[in-house]
C-alpha cells in the first residue's frame, strides 16, 4: 500500500476517533452531566444526540428511571419499648442532576447506601412515636406517608433525588418475645370471645323469656276461647236435647234406661243385686214402663 493510502486510512481512523469522542447519545430513560477537565459545565442533559469537546469534555450518564433501594432489616423500638425487626424498601429517581452528581458522583450504589441510611433513620424516628398495634395495623399507611414526605424533603435537598414511596415489606417480632406476644394476643381474643358469648347468652335469655311469655299468653287466650266455645256448644246441645226430649218424656226415660242397662251389663263379670221390683228394671219387666 502506498504512503498516500496509509495516510488516508490514518486520517479516517483519526476522524472516527475524534467523532466518537465528540458525539454522544442520551437515551429517554437516562440523565447526565458534562465534565470539562473534571469540572461540571453542563447538567440535566436531555434525551437525544449531543456534541462535546473531544478529549476535554467527558459525559457522565446515569439511570433516570424509578429505582429501588432495599434497606437491610433493622431492629426498632416502639414507644412501648417493644423491639421490632422491620424489612423495608424505597422507590426513588433522580430529579436534580447536578445535586445528585455532586453528592454521589453519579454512582447508583453510593446513592442507594445513603438513601438506605436515611430510610433507616426515618423509620426509627417514626416507629419510636407509635405503639406496636399502630405500627402493625392501626396507622401503617399514615406512617408510610409521613415517612415518605419527610425523607423526600431531605433526599431532594441533599442528594437531588425524589422519594416516591417507602414501604415496609415485613415486620417481625424477635424470637424471644414472639411467644409471649402471641399468648397475650390469644388471651385478648379469648376475653373478647367470652364477652361476645356472655352478651349472646344474655340476649338469648331475654328472647326465650319473651317467647315463653308470648306462648303462655297465646295458650291462655286459646284455652279461654276454647272454653267459651265449649260452654256455648254444651249449652246449645243441652237446649237441643231438652227441646227434643221435652216433646216425648216417656221416650227420653226409655233411652236413659237403655243407656243405664248398656253401662251396667257391659261385661259378663258384672254383678248387680237389686230388688226386681225396683225402678231400675222398669222397662225390663214391662215394655210400656208400667204405663197403662
Amino acid at each position: 500500500m502506498s504512503n498516500k493510502g496509509i495516510g488516508v486510512l490514518i486520517a479516517v481512523a483519526l476522524a472516527i476517533f475524534i467523532a466518537a469522542n465528540t458525539v454522544y447519545i442520551v437515551s429517554e430513560y437516562e440523565r447526565g452531566v458534562v465534565l470539562r477537565f473534571g469540572r461540571m459545565v453542563e447538567d440535566d442533559l436531555q434525551p437525544g444526540l449531543h456534541v462535546k469537546l473531544p478529549f476535554a469534555d467527558r459525559a457522565k450518564i446515569f439511570d433516570g428511571r424509578v429505582l429501588t433501594v432495599d434497606a437491610q432489616p433493622e431492629s426498632y423500638f416502639t414507644v412501648e419499648n417493644k423491639r421490632l425487626i422491620v424489612d423495608s424498601f424505597a422507590k426513588w429517581r433522580v430529579v436534580d442532576v447536578a445535586t445528585y452528581y455532586r453528592a454521589t458522583g453519579g454512582n447508583e450504589s453510593v446513592a442507594n447506601s445513603r438513601l438506605a441510611e436515611r430510610v433507616t433513620d426515618g423509620l426509627r424516628n417514626q416507629l419510636g412515636l407509635r405503639t406496636l398495634h399502630e405500627v402493625v395495623s392501626g396507622q401503617r399507611d399514615e406512617l408510610m406517608e409521613q415517612l415518605t414526605e419527610s425523607l423526600n424533603i431531605v433526599a431532594l435537598d441533599q442528594l437531588g433525588v425524589e422519594i416516591l414511596d417507602v414501604r415496609v415489606r415485613r415486620i417481625d417480632l424477635p424470637s424471644d418475645v414472639s411467644q409471649s406476644v402471641f399468648d397475650r394476643m390469644a388471651a385478648d381474643r379469648n376475653k373478647e370471645a367470652q364477652e361476645y358469648r356472655a352478651t349472646g347468652r344474655e340476649q338469648g335469655e331475654v328472647i326465650r323469656a319473651d317467647a315463653d311469655r308470648q306462648r303462655a299468653v297465646l295458650l291462655a287466650n286459646a284455652y279461654r276461647d276454647a272454653e267459651l266455645l265449649r260452654g256455648d256448644g254444651d249449652a246449645q246441645a243441652a237446649a237441643i236435647f231438652a227441646q227434643a226430649f221435652g216433646q216425648d218424656p216417656e221416650f227420653y226415660a226409655f233411652t236413659r234406661s237403655l243407656a243405664a242397662y248398656r253401662t251396667t251389663f257391659e261385661t259378663k263379670d258384672d254383678l248387680l243385686v237389686v230388688d226386681p221390683s225396683s225402678e231400675f228394671f222398669r222397662y225390663l219387666t214391662d215394655p210400656q214402663g208400667g204405663q197403662p
